[in-house]
């Protein structure tokens, strides 16, 4: 059974059409793009449209979404917002819901995606951290999830903020949630400086933001060869 060629984007916010040739690294294509939110400023309709139109016409055989703290859109106008992407036939938003691919030599994985995060600013898709609410999303994650999107960090990975070393923003049950389920691969973004990747044995855990504190395009997108029967990953250039 063959690889997965996969990419890894996160917090774009309006300037994915940076993401193009520049010495930073590229969109190479290949099987699975995923990207893990926080697409747009605001989430304003124009702002998701354009990102889509863009988005479409990306070189991979699956491309993936989730919506962030700043696309208010997917939660405030959601089924306007959702009614418009239909129109793109090439992508899948997903929200608290599991998708299944398969390519024709490669075995089937199971995808799940989630917006939601502790409490921060009075931002989207914002729930009381540690609170039932919270508990209750993170709890419908199946059991047979092979890539997790979400777009906080989980406690502890990949969620320190610049200069304060040590101090964690990641979601702790979320944390605990993965400790349960084991996915092969959970792709977070939302803390910008979080950027970069760390294995504890069982999860390959990415933090795939492409911008810095400043909003800049300053951090690669990721791209890897993973063998989902193994869980071993290559990262390619």
């Amino acid at each position: 059974m063959g690889k997965y060629t996969v990419t890894l984007i996160s917090d774009t916010h309006n300037k994915h059409k940076h993401v193009h040739n520049n010495s930073l690294g590229d969109l190479p294509g290949g099987n699975i793009l995923i990207h893990a939110g926080d697409i747009s400023s605001m989430g304003y309709e124009h702002e998701i449209t354009e990102f889509a139109k863009w988005y479409d016409g990306l070189n991979y055989d699956h491309k993936i979404f989730i919506a962030g703290n700043h696309d208010w859109g997917f939660q405030n106008n959601a089924e306007k917002v959702k009614g418009n992407l239909t129109g793109y036939k090439t992508i899948d938003y997903i929200q608290d819901e599991l998708l299944t691919i398969q390519d024709e030599d490669k075995p089937e994985i199971k995808i799940w995606g989630s917006p939601w995060q502790p409490e921060f600013y009075n931002w989207a898709f914002n729930l009381p951290k540690k609170g039932p609410e919270l508990f209750a999303k993170w709890d419908a994650i199946p059991s047979t999830t092979d890539i997790l999107v979400t777009h906080g960090p989980a406690y502890g990975f990949l969620d320190d903020v610049e200069g304060r070393k040590g101090e964690h923003l990641g979601c702790e049950l979320l944390a605990d949630k993965i400790k349960l389920v084991k996915p092969k691969i959970h792709v977070c973004g939302h803390i910008h400086t979080g950027y970069g990747y760390k294995f504890d044995g069982d999860t390959h855990y990415f933090n795939a933001a492409v911008l810095d504190e400043q909003y800049n395009f300053t951090q690669k997108p990721l791209t890897v060869d993973w063998n989902p029967e193994t869980n071993e990953i290559e990262f390619l250039d």
